[in-house]
């Protein structure tokens, strides 16, 4: 096992960065930034030994300063979107950036944790980097100091870990997550549309046509967005499915048949092209799985100068449903003053071999 640090660059504020190579005992290795707290790449070995960047992104960091896509970024303070960029904690009306639609916020809006310098400490005997943020209050709209720090680990059965720990002196909204996009046959093939998923649901959130849920949970039983068992993702990413239809593919929240209040395995994504394998391990309610169906709105040229297309790589972002802020039926992730903030997220990967 192994750490080592390099310049990345310097941000438009002559702020240095850093990249950070983690290698294990098996030949695979991560790389991650303190720009935004951001996976840069994750090499993994397919069924013949070759090692693969299963991530979507870019070389340099000017490409990340700007990150349309947000590439491997650490999102918060809070995931996912919120209705009409407001919300309420404790009566009080808090007001958050219009970023989407110039109405309803999308990932903590404008100034995003992923366009922040963070403070690191490596740790060469736990394999690991540690990224730390001051958020002060009423950053992005929110209420109180929020300390976060996020953690990366590669361990040598070859998982990431992100283990997410935080504390603030108001109640606010805490709901980290990893914008990764993935493609388990390398970053620079293409499509994603013939991997197979599986996610552990039974629920998701109905959307609107704005990507809000509706505050319906429904069933995916005879629908394309059943993936109990699995699915090859180009089987019904184009149907004519109304949810499908709304978000251009898929772009849907699902509510996790959690078994127990800690960390579980709550889906498997598998390329029988790569014979890559990543099982998706939680300690969240809910996982968001984005097919990359808008990458191309801005285009994007990624590692090694490969242009991404649309559906260039998949996201499974873990956290709470989407608006869980404004929707009294679904849990909320309101977390209350002094009291630690805790998640842990391991994407861990496997070689198919038969």
């Amino acid at each position: 096992m192994s750490i080592s640090i390099s310049n990345f660059g310097v941000t438009d504020k002559n702020e240095p960065v850093k990249l950070f190579t983690v290698k294990n005992n098996n030949g695979a290795s991560a790389v991650f930034t303190n720009w935004g707290a951001t996976a840069v790449s994750i090499f993994m070995p397919d069924k013949n030994g070759k090692m693969l960047d299963v991530l979507l992104g870019f070389d340099n960091l000017k490409d990340y300063l700007v990150n349309h896509c947000y590439f491997g970024a650490t999102v918060g303070r809070n995931g996912n979107r919120v209705k009409n960029a407001q919300f309420q904690i404790n009566g009080k009306s808090y007001y958050l950036d219009k970023n989407e639609r110039d109405k309803n916020d999308l990932h903590s809006g404008f100034n995003g944790y992923q366009k922040r310098v963070w403070d690191f400490t490596a740790d060469e005997e736990n394999n690991s980097v540690t990224f730390k943020l001051l958020s002060p209050d009423m950053d992005q709209g929110f209420p109180g100091d929020f300390n976060i720090s996020v953690t990366y680990t590669l361990t040598n059965d070859n998982g990431i870990e992100i283990q997410y720990n935080g504390i603030c002196n108001k109640d606010t909204v805490a709901n980290m997550t990893n914008h990764s996009y993935f493609n388990l046959n390398g970053h620079n093939s293409g499509s994603i549309i013939n991997h197979d998923l599986k996610i552990n649901s039974t629920k998701y959130a109905v959307v609107d046509n704005e990507s809000i849920p509706t505050g319906v949970l429904a069933d995916v039983t005879n629908t394309p967005l059943d993936f109990t068992n699995f699915r090859r993702i180009a089987d019904d990413i184009d149907s004519d499915f109304e949810q499908i239809k709304l978000v251009k593919g898929y772009d849907h929240s699902f509510l996790i048949d959690k078994k127990n209040k800690g960390l579980e395995k709550v889906a498997t994504l598998k390329s029988n092209e790569s014979g890559i394998n990543m099982d998706v391990y939680t300690d969240c309610l809910a996982v968001q799985f984005y097919a990359g169906n808008y990458i191309d709105d801005v285009p994007q040229v990624g590692k090694g100068g490969f242009t991404y297309g649309n559906r260039s790589g998949l996201c499974l972002e873990t956290g709470f449903l989407p608006n869980s802020i404004n929707e009294p039926k679904f849990a909320s992730p309101v977390l209350k003053a002094n009291t630690p903030y805790v998640s842990k997220t391991i994407y861990k990967f496997s070689t198919i071999t038969h």
